[in-house]
């Protein structure tokens, strides 16, 4: 099997693949901060907060993680999000020439689809469930609205030279190689590759030259592994009460929080700028016991951009990133055993602030999410960070049942 070296844009995408991995019977563990001692898992991957982070902040952390790797005789793996999510600077493209330059690879393979939760390439475009990507819920996106379904387009202009396509009838041919080296030119060293099945993914990673620097979602990552296929290594739960922390304002968190039954206290920005989170752990304190409580900052869009424009995009998010940081550190010492967080911005607040660095990761609670363990301050914590867009609508309630003991 691969020694694959993951690098991830951010902390539900790391979880992500490094749950794919497991399914493909890899063992996987994700780094957060810092450079730790060699791994001896199959599938190392870490976990970075640089999606939207200053472009030559995200450049510079990406190759301190790529260099580690390396180190390691690992084959390198840049993941970014299933939906592409990035700014018309980057920093997908930015950090893929930069893996480029520190690996010596001639090209870099781009493949986003993750087909068992609804994203799909064809003809080089994006589609999220049956909508282009710019139909979807995404065009709303608070950090990253995307208003063009054609990963062409939208990776052209964060790269050097040209973007090429691989389509999928040329993959499923057999006949990659063929026409990369008929029609390709040199100066084009970003490929855009379809994929709508898991076996267009299988086709693709058997086709991919070795010197190739590949990219895109975790289903891609996990193609590239081996098809053996074995039981995830267990994880010991640890007995306590689970806070749900809902951070993401995408569509499939805001059915989800809508689909919560049990104790549930909102955040706002607005209060937290003006009175603090004082309130909010107050009713964590008393509310927090056998039954799992929620606390969330979800809303829809048009409440969202009326937080923004008041507060100003980025204070709004710090105000109630770091609440939850806040709200997470609180239940650890209030002896919370489960954190369920939704969002990738809130969950690096969320493992930053508990301060963890490793995490073993378990089998998955809903395709692309897994459950995970660490150490927070000398305790064991199970946590399961969720990407916004994942899940279907009860996906807290059967997180929360998994931490609790059930199956």
């Amino acid at each position: 099997m691969t020694r694959l070296g993951i690098i991830a844009d951010d902390f539900t995408g790391a979880t992500d693949a490094a749950g794919l991995a497991v399914r493909k019977g890899a063992s996987a563990s994700v780094i957060i901060g810092g450079q730790p001692e060699q791994s001896p898992d199959t599938v190392t991957v870490h976990a970075l907060k640089i999606r939207s982070a200053p472009r030559d902040d995200a450049i510079r952390t990406a190759a301190d993680a790529a260099r580690h790797l390396l180190s390691e005789g690992r084959r390198l793996y840049w993941k970014y999000c299933s939906t592409f999510d990035s700014t018309p600077e980057g920093n997908i493209g930015p950090v893929a020439d930069r893996l480029l330059e520190l690996t010596g690879a001639r090209r870099a393979i781009h493949c986003p689809a993750f087909p068992e939760n609804g994203r799909t390439v064809y003809k080089g475009q994006l589609f999220v469930g049956n909508l282009p990507l710019d139909e979807s819920p995404m065009r709303d996106h608070p950090l990253t609205p995307m208003r063009d379904a054609n990963l062409m387009r939208l990776l052209a202009p964060q790269v050097s030279g040209p973007v090429g396509l691989l389509t999928r009838e040329m993959i499923l041919a057999g006949k990659m190689s063929d026409h990369v080296a008929r029609n390709i030119p040199d100066d084009c060293r970003h490929l855009i590759a379809d994929a709508i099945t898991d076996d267009d993914l299988a086709a693709l990673a058997d086709q991919c030259p070795v010197d190739a620097m590949l990219c895109g979602g975790s289903a891609f990552a996990a193609a590239v592994l081996s098809t053996d296929t074995a039981v995830a290594p267990p994880v010991e739960i640890p007995d306590g009460p689970v806070l749900v922390l809902s951070g993401s304002c995408s569509a499939a968190t805001r059915a989800q929080v809508a689909a919560w039954s049990g104790p549930h206290h909102d955040l706002s920005p607005e209060t937290l700028a003006s009175k603090g989170s004082d309130a909010a752990l107050e009713w964590l304190r008393e509310s927090l016991g056998e039954r799992p409580v929620l606390i969330s900052a979800t809303v829809d869009p048009d409440r969202l951009r009326a937080s923004q424009e008041t507060l100003g995009a980025d204070r709004a998010a710090g105000l109630v990133e770091g609440a939850m940081a806040a709200l997470a550190i609180e239940a650890r010492n209030r002896g919370a055993a489960g954190l369920v967080v939704a969002g990738g911005e809130t969950s690096g607040a969320v493992s930053t602030a508990l301060s963890v660095r490793r995490l073993q990761i378990g089998a998955e609670v809903a395709p692309g999410v897994p459950l995970c363990l660490a150490q927070s301050e000398g305790r064991k914590i199970a946590l399961v960070l969720k990407s916004g867009n994942f899940g279907g609508p009860d996906f807290f309630a059967e997180a929360a049942h998994t931490l609790k003991g059930g199956t």
